[in-house]
């Protein structure tokens, strides 16, 4: 597919390189700020597995660049915003980065240090795995990552604080929504406009963070492993199937976005310049280092009848 039929297939995809937006990602993160109004109040965030880096660059126009821009700002008073991704990221104005994994206690503490020892007020996270196109797998992976993201969650959110997260929905979301329920007073599932309804994802806004009295950090997983069982600690088969009929937990669930803006699944007319013609734009921010590198080199020199292709590598 043609990036000029692309344009014209995804509207979103669109607009994201006329706004300077690095994804289409980025319109989901400002229609459920514009249903749950999660910047309120924000001064410190962290954006975990932040790359390329459009739910960042959000943060850093919603929350730094106004703050920045008032005649009465002082750099002590400025928002942080610190991202977290495995792969490298192009710089964004008023956005630390830190290239580390989210499952590591140390990424957190260096979280804690670039916030002066105080916590974070808001912690989102756009992450995903490679789906397989098994619903059932894709679901089970991406809760794993949820639940990966909240191990930093507890670490680094202040009580009070809001946690969002991409989720995929299927048979065991009721379990998900039971585990994040012990830790936020209100937990709601969320589908943007420019999410596409063809696709199985969501996201989880939780808000008021207000962990369990006496909890350890440490004791994250035995926690959740109790909860996944009706008869407590000692059964602990994690498992969702004691949650339907009698004990059936009904989700709350939203709509975001404006319903008379554009639709995600709908095809739209390019618009023509002054000589009838149309001119696709390249992306904002291509990816610096994607996975897919080697591929390509491999591809290139095959193309080009270069000897050695296993030779090459990815290292600059």
């Amino acid at each position: 597919m043609g990036r000029a039929s692309r344009d014209k297939r995804d509207i979103y995809y669109r607009k994201a390189k006329e706004e300077g937006w690095r994804a289409r990602s980025a319109f989901k993160l400002l229609q459920i700020d514009e249903e749950f109004n999660i910047f309120e109040g924000v001064k410190r965030v962290v954006d975990l597995c932040a790359a390329p880096g459009s739910w960042s660059q959000v943060l850093s126009r919603k929350l730094y660049l106004p703050a920045k821009q008032s005649p009465d700002s002082k750099d002590s008073d400025l928002p942080l915003i610190v991202a977290i991704d495995l792969q490298p990221m192009a710089p964004i104005e008023g956005v630390i980065q830190v290239q580390g994994d989210i499952t590591n206690a140390r990424t957190a503490e260096t979280v804690i240090r670039h916030f002066d020892g105080g916590k974070a007020d808001l912690v989102v996270c756009d992450g995903a795995p490679d789906v397989t196109g098994l619903h059932d797998m894709d679901e089970f992976v991406q809760s794993q990552l949820i639940l990966a993201a909240l191990t930093i969650v507890t670490h680094i959110l202040k009580t009070g604080g809001k946690f969002i997260a991409k989720i995929f929905r299927g048979k065991d979301t009721s379990l998900l929504y039971c585990q994040l329920k012990l830790f936020f007073t209100e937990v709601t599932f969320a589908k943007p406009k420019s999410s596409r309804n063809s696709s199985i994802e969501a996201f989880i806004v939780c808000e008021n963070y207000s962990p369990p009295e006496g909890f350890n950090e440490k004791d994250l997983h035995r926690l959740l492993e109790q909860i996944g069982s009706p008869s407590g600690a000692d059964d602990l088969d994690c498992s969702s199937g004691w949650l339907e009929g009698p004990n059936k937990v009904y989700i709350p669930f939203l709509a975001c976005g404006d319903l008379n803006g554009y639709d995600s699944d709908r095809s739209y007319p390019l618009p023509k310049s002054a000589d009838g013609s149309y001119q696709s734009l390249d992306p904002v921010q291509p990816p610096i280092a994607p996975p897919y590198k080697r591929a390509l080199e491999m591809k290139k020199a095959s193309n080009h009848g270069i000897q050695g292709v296993e030779k090459l590598t990815l290292d600059p």
